[in-house]
């Protein structure tokens, strides 16, 4: 789910102004005559050298010459006289709009380095100012919903209907364009890219899903690949279904690492020393709000979707812990009905991005159409695992009753890439660790650089030094460490928050990368 936690992270948005772009016509063997982009000053007060365009790409990259439409485009030009081409990035999702994070990537690399690309942003198709723009149903996420888990067969029938409503609205509002929203088609619209800003080659720079983006992209095209970064690593091999539950075993790890950190900091919360009894009062806090959500807003399903961003980032635990304790030991409900607003409410951006996100998923791979499979499935894993285990599957339920075909993944396997740069911590619950140690091995020659008990989802630019260091050798020059182990270097990772750290977490690079990142990508 696409969310900015603008309160948070501060990140501006970039308005794309009215633009023109002549498509090149070329064949898909690339060429790299230029379309010519119309780049427009955009800049805001975060990212004053943005600057916008729009391009426009084929609906159906198999009938160029078909109906068209529109990606938004952002740019921070380069300024050094070495120039290393373009450097494409992606937040992930798949839903996430790209167009701030250009502004966000160029300003936390070395300023050297930087000034060696231009950083291009993107909205990819149905994405945000991007056109047309996927919203299958607004107001799907509004409060109050059914409970997460199905307990009685009423509960079930709720959930299932929310989840079968959401494909059936998705289906008649967007079924012209539904069958061309996947990730193939989102790679075609790359290489569009590159060819409208006339290179032979892309850099790129994907997190979350946009690994999984750069890992297609590289294997449709590998001699256009130049340099590959990919951070918090997709497991190839799992898309979509499998990768699903593996997140709920890694989220529920992450839980637990939260009330432990609660319970380390009992002078602050009052919540107790033992993690366990900790754990104990937030499901009793979790049954109370289904009998009286808080301030009429926020149930048990709200409060899974408000905590679940602790999962993706340690630096919102002081946030949650507070509000936590606030409603558990003075019966306040006004601190936690802020934090669903902030973390986990849902606006057009996330509307839309949710669209989009399942419209990505339910196509590009099959699902299961038996409910009775995804019944024992998630009722095993809920045993295990119950933080978000039934929230998850009602999440991507729609492809269950998904309007269009399913198409087969892709095996992302490549021996012909120069060496692309892997960054993964080893607690990450979004991407576990696991998909990232499959990737480098599918991608012959890469380098995996770990973060060593780190926890966090996106972990360069970022705060860790180690990390960043990497990061920009490789972008200078391609260097990539070589080791003899899983991994081939590791970085130690960044201390937990402190309590007081909820003061100064708006002004932190991690929290306004993971406003940038959103969540569930």
């Amino acid at each position: 789910m696409r969310r900015s936690a603008a309160l948070l992270c501060g990140a501006a948005v970039v308005v794309a102004g009215t633009l023109t772009a002549v498509p090149a016509e070329a064949d898909d063997r690339g060429a790299t005559t230029a379309a010519q982009l119309s780049w427009k000053d955009c800049g805001t007060a975060s990212y004053p050298t943005l600057q916008c365009a729009s391009l426009e790409v084929p609906l159906d990259h198999a009938n160029p010459r078909g109906r068209k439409i529109t990606l938004a485009l952002s740019r921070v030009p380069h300024t050094a006289k070495k120039y290393q081409g373009p450097l494409l990035v992606n937040p992930g999702g798949p839903g996430g709009s790209g167009l701030t994070l250009a502004g966000f990537v160029a300003n936390s690399l070395p300023e050297s380095v930087a000034a060696q690309y231009d950083v291009i942003g993107f909205d990819p198709r149905g994405v945000g100012r991007s056109e047309p723009a996927l919203d299958c149903l607004p107001g799907h996420f509004d409060p109050v919903r059914p409970d997460s888990v199905p307990s009685t067969p009423a509960l079930e029938r709720a959930n299932l209907t929310r989840a079968q409503t959401f494909a059936k609205a998705c289906g008649d509002k967007h079924a012209d364009v539904l069958p061309y929203i996947d990730t193939v088609s989102a790679v075609r619209d790359m290489d569009r890219i590159r060819r409208a800003v006339g290179a032979e080659r892309i850099n790129y720079f994907g997190y979350s899903y946009g690994t999984y983006l750069g890992a297609v992209y590289a294997r449709l095209f590998p001699e256009r690949v130049r340099r590959l970064v990919l951070d918090s690593v997709v497991d190839p091999t799992g898309v979509w279904y499998r990768n699903n539950l593996a997140q709920d075993y890694a989220f529920n790890d992450r839980h637990l690492a939260f009330m432990a950190w609660v319970a380390r900091h009992d002078a602050t919360y009052r919540l107790g020393t033992d993690p366990a009894k900790i754990e104990k009062r937030w499901y009793a806090m979790r049954a109370e709000l289904a009998k009286d959500p808080a301030g009429g807003r926020v149930g048990p399903a709200e409060l899974e979707e408000t905590f679940l961003p602790g999962g993706y980032y340690n630096g919102y635990w002081p946030y949650l812990a507070e509000a936590f304790a606030a409603y558990t030991n003075d019966g306040d409900t006004e601190a936690l009905v802020e934090t669903y607003d902030n973390f986990a409410a849902v606006d057009a951006s996330g509307d839309n991005g949710y669209s989009v996100y399942t419209a990505v998923q339910c196509r590009d791979a099959k699902w299961p159409r038996d409910w009775r499979q995804w019944r024992a499935d998630n009722w095993a894993v809920y045993r295990k695992a119950p933080f978000m285990a039934w929230s998850n599957a009602w999440y991507n339920a729609p492809c269950a009753f998904w309007p269009t075909e399913s198409l087969k993944p892709v095996n992302v396997a490549n021996a012909e890439l120069p060496p692309a740069l892997l960054l993964q911590a080893t607690g990450d619950a979004a991407t576990p660790y696991e998909g990232a140690v499959m990737a480098n091995r599918l991608l012959r020659g890469s380098s995996l650089v770990v973060e060593e008990g780190g926890q966090n989802h996106g972990v360069s630019l970022s705060g860790n030094a180690c990390l960043d260091g990497h990061l920009a050798r490789y972008l200078t020059d391609g260097t990539v460490p070589r080791g003899s182990g899983e991994a081939d270097a590791v970085c130690e990772a960044l201390p937990d928050p402190e309590p007081a750290a909820a003061r100064s977490a708006s002004t932190s690079r991690g929290s306004t990368l993971h406003g940038l990142l959103g969540f569930r990508g």
